[in-house]
């Protein structure tokens, strides 16, 4: 099990500038309250043989976009800390997936404000992109993070995306315009 949603609140991100330069520290409460702050987080995008993604329906207790689908999972380094390492760590926790290698293929910046839940994402998002072997792992949940996951062809989902927009956290066409790009592969 992970930490609770409140002790996440607690933890250290790294805040960075327009250029992905560290300047900083503060609380993940505080990076996402209004107007947002920009700091480092990564975005994990699992695909299977066939080429399917791995999706997630985000826990309804989360405290931003909650009950929206999302890419495979996401979170914040700690400042300092390697992408890949805690990335790696936070696939383990959220999903119970440990075999899948982890290979960062780009970078994005995006800003959202949530509605419901009030926060401001304001990221300097990391894409990693991975290959999960199906009949060696399967995903195993936390409900604290997680409520539902599911494998979607990537056309399926581009024209799931534009007929649905807000059933999909706003970062998941940047997760998905950056794993799809040549040099993602």
């Amino acid at each position: 099990m992970t930490a609770e949603p409140e002790t996440r609140e607690l933890l250290l991100v790294e805040l960075v500038d327009d250029r992905g330069t560290g300047v900083g520290a503060c609380s993940v409460a505080e990076a996402h309250r209004p107007p947002g702050r920009l700091h480092r987080a990564f975005s994990v995008l699992l695909s299977d043989r066939t080429g399917r993604v791995l999706l997630q329906r985000r826990a309804a207790t989360k405290t931003r976009f909650a009950s929206r689908w999302s890419n495979t999972c996401c979170g914040h380094p700690a400042p300092g800390a390697e992408v890949a390492v805690a990335a790696a760590r936070r696939l383990a926790a959220e999903l119970a997936l440990t075999t899948a290698a982890l290979t960062e293929v780009g970078v994005f910046t995006y800003r959202a404000a949530d509605g419901a839940g009030g926060g401001v994402e304001h990221e300097w998002d990391h894409v990693l992109v991975g290959t999960l072997d199906i009949d060696r792992e399967v995903p195993a949940p936390d409900p604290t993070e997680v409520s539902e996951w599911a494998w979607v062809a990537p056309p399926r989902l581009a024209t799931a995306i534009a007929a649905d927009p807000d059933a999909y956290t706003p970062w998941l066409p940047g997760v998905l315009r950056v794993a799809a790009a040549p040099e993602a592969r």
